[in-house]
């Protein structure tokens, strides 16, 4: 039958559009229902919101798109049969009442649709920009740094203030980068660990410096660093230590301390030999007043030639240089059991029990349950065989270390990932990594002989040692008196020694 002389059949009585509808349906009532679910629900859940917001929206797009396909098709079909005579062009007759409310329904539709299209769509970047989508959606692959992250000092600053910043340029680049991350995920490629973005992380001045301020001229502060013996009595070791983290700007007072690496009155740039920038062979100063470059060259076997250095990418000295570990922090079991035995949540008074601690933690082991178990046997093990009376007596001792300890790994140490205190290196000081030591050692030297020098009191002064409570120096501008006598080797570096696991 004509479309002129008879009923007209509308076009999406076919079977294309009719599945259309119930994708679109489907996909309509999920998303109703995960938002139902969002909005009652104590806690922000990323899997509800990227599946509300973004991943079942995707279906009922598709189904809306799958109906109107199924109309053209069939409107296609009508025109290749001899008994429709059709127009080319659909008719619209506004006099005709049942055209005009067809068109109505269909404006109100779509200013409906795409009205819950952009709060959908705001709703899906934000998910996409919160700290929980960023640490938990991936769970396995972002656990060590979303963890890291919950426990460090920037823990209330959100993933994109840092990684992305502000600005649409950093906010797409972000989005590829991890479109493709994304697609590593689904194919199980990524790397294990997850490697640091040095290459590509955007400028601390556009993300650091919104907050912090190395121009001000914050003088000098006081440091006080807590150790404890690896002997029988967990021995208490304080050091105090004026750090010198000056400041300044060029325009006002000179610039000094720590932060003369911060391009205020000088910029800095460096040669890095290899990607976590622990091998630094070439470092370059110029000053900003004079004008005046210096170039230092580091000799030894990793030695670079001036050719070499030419053709190798520099990088500019900038917060992340020596603050390289500002969120997702990895300590070491040294450090972490001091910090433990410090705050008391091991007691102090348990034998050997710092020895004991960071032994078990250094370990090898495969997955973080096998760790766990393995902590609690070896401690109960050693203490048993030990102190047979210390386990009858003082039992929750033990066990509150044991808790203790295994909290201490899950938080600092990731087998399934690949990720430790050793993977991920802090440049901040110089105990357990290079840290300053990559630059000055002593070693990189300038044409007219100049040296970046290695002297301690060039960045900080002790005031006082102590050791158990007995005073070991109180002199200003003294330098660091090692608990244990040296002899001859004062001019180690510490992390020959120190290496933040079992001495």
């Amino acid at each position: 039958m004509s479309e002129t002389t008879g009923k007209r059949v509308p076009y999406y009585r076919n079977v294309i559009s009719g599945i259309g509808v119930l994708i679109a349906l489907i996909a309509a009532l999920n998303i109703a229902f995960l938002v139902m679910v969002e909005m009652t629900s104590d806690h922000e859940n990323p899997y509800v919101g990227i599946m509300a917001y973004a991943v079942v929206p995707g279906f009922l797009v598709f189904g809306l798109l799958l109906f109107v396909a199924g109309m053209i098709r069939e409107r296609r079909r009508r025109k290749r049969t001899p008994e429709f005579d059709m127009a080319w062009y659909p008719v619209i007759d506004f006099n005709n009442r049942r055209h005009l409310r067809n068109f109505l329904l269909t404006v109100g539709f779509s200013v409906i649709f795409f009205s819950i299209s952009i709060l959908g769509s705001y709703k899906a970047f934000h998910y996409t920009e919160s700290d929980a989508f960023c640490g938990t959606l991936c769970h396995e692959i972002m656990h060590p740094e979303y963890t890291a992250y919950k426990a460090s000092p920037h823990a209330k600053v959100g993933c994109v203030g840092c990684h992305v910043g502000e600005g649409a340029s950093w906010y797409v680049r972000s989005k590829l980068s991890g479109a493709y991350q994304l697609y590593a995920t689904a194919r199980n490629i990524y790397p294990r660990p997850v490697l640091s973005p040095v290459e590509n992380l955007r400028p601390a001045q556009e993300t650091c410096e919104s907050c912090h301020w190395p121009e001000k001229f914050w003088g000098a502060q006081l440091k006080v660093f807590n150790h404890f013996g690896y002997d029988e009595t967990n021995t208490p070791r304080e050091t105090q230590l004026l750090i010198k983290v000056g400041g300044g700007r060029a325009t006002g007072s000179k610039s000094g301390g720590i932060h003369f690496h911060m391009n205020i009155d000088n910029e800095i740039t460096y040669v890095p030999a290899d990607r976590q920038h622990q091998v630094i062979p070439y470092v370059k100063v110029r000053s900003k007043k004079t004008g005046k470059v210096t170039e230092y060259y580091l000799q030894g076997d990793a030695a670079m030639t001036p050719e070499q250095v030419a053709a190798a990418k520099s990088k500019k000295m900038d917060c992340v240089g020596c603050h390289n570990r500002p969120t997702h922090i990895y300590w070491s079991p040294d450090e972490s059991v001091d910090k433990a035995l410090l705050s008391n949540a091991i007691d102090r008074t348990i034998p050997y029990i710092k020895a004991q601690a960071v032994d078990v933690l250094d370990d090898e082991y495969k997955t973080t349950p096998e760790a766990l178990a393995a902590i609690k046997q070896k401690l109960e093990k050693y203490y048993s065989e030990n102190y047979p009376d210390l386990m009858q007596t003082d039992r929750g001792k033990i066990d509150q270390a044991v808790k203790a300890t295994q909290a201490i790994f899950t938080q600092t140490i990731f087998p399934e990932m690949k990720v430790n205190w050793k993977v991920h290196p802090s440049n901040l000081g110089h105990l357990y990594s290079a840290g300053c030591f990559r630059c000055h050692d002593n070693q990189h030297v300038a044409k007219d002989g100049r040296v970046l020098s290695k002297d301690c009191n060039l960045c900080h002064n002790v005031l006082a040692q102590q050791e158990g409570g007995r005073l070991m120096v109180e002199t200003p501008d003294s330098v660091f008196t090692h608990p244990v006598d040296l002899g001859d080797m004062q001019d180690m570096s510490c992390i020959d020694c120190h290496s933040g696991s079992s001495m």
